[in-house]
């Protein structure tokens, strides 16, 4: 992207992941802890609704005219990947409104392990998953667990709750993001509120030098079914099968 341009608007950081991982208030956690240092803005999407936006504007983490709301009308993957327009006009105005603008948090829709931002609409992202889902989730892979920016495994203060190895989590998250960096949160574990808000800091320092690059996690991540052994098996039974019985 030309110099000119990253000069004249915001760090674009979306924030994306199932439903109830606690994506709003991890926005609303970082609009707190930024607030006195950066100009935020505020981008949430639902299908029908304003809910998360307004949700934000009760709690007081920022002026409510800073925070806008997307009505997508369709499964939330598509407003942040397949049919950008809604939200980019929107993160647009907010620029254009509150000049200057340092950083816009777009909030997805909750949706499901596929969804992921298109880098046309933000310069950086995470995804969002909670202990409650369960430990084996992370291991469930797709593109937001495998390739997002960062992965924040939220809630941890949960754990006990629900029997999960937040240590193991954290572990098969960086094997599976072949150690692209992961955070375990709690709101009450302030060490890992600063390691979130560095994250971030480095992320708006990275941009404003000119050195961040989007990244696609893309629509699908690499997959597989059973170890390579097993495949290459299947795939001599598969041969054995077509040769004809007489060159057997």
């Amino acid at each position: 992207m030309p110099e000119s341009v990253r000069g004249t608007r915001a760090l674009r950081l979306g924030v994306c992941g199932p439903v109830g991982t606690g994506k709003s208030s991890l926005i609303g956690l970082l609009c707190r802890e930024l607030a006195d240092r950066l100009s935020l803005a505020v981008i949430t999407n639902d299908i029908y609704t304003d809910e998360d936006a307004r949700m934000l504007r009760a709690a007081g983490v920022l002026a409510p005219e800073r925070i806008r709301a997307v009505e997508t009308g369709a499964c939330p993957h598509t407003a942040i990947r397949d049919d950008i327009t809604a939200n980019l006009l929107a993160v647009e105005d907010l620029e254009l409104d509150f000049d200057p603008v340092e950083l816009i948090l777009v909030e997805s829709g909750g949706d499901n392990l596929t969804a992921t931002f298109s880098p046309a609409l933000v310069d950086t992202q995470i995804f969002v998953l909670d202990v409650a889902g369960g430990g084996d989730v992370v291991r469930k892979g797709g593109p937001g667990i495998s390739r997002a920016d960062l992965l924040v495994i939220n809630k941890t203060d949960l754990a006990e709750h629900v029997d999960v190895d937040v240590p193991r989590m954290v572990r098969e998250g960086l094997a599976e993001r072949d150690h692209r960096p992961v955070i375990a949160l709690s709101r009450k574990n302030p060490d890992s509120i600063q390691a979130l808000k560095a994250w971030v800091l480095t992320q708006v320092d990275s941009f404003a030098a000119g050195a961040l690059v989007p990244q696609d996690p893309g629509p699908m991540a690499p997959h597989g079914h059973g170890d390579a052994t097993d495949a290459q098996d299947r795939e001599g039974h598969h041969q054995h099968q077509n040769v004809p019985a007489g060159d057997r």
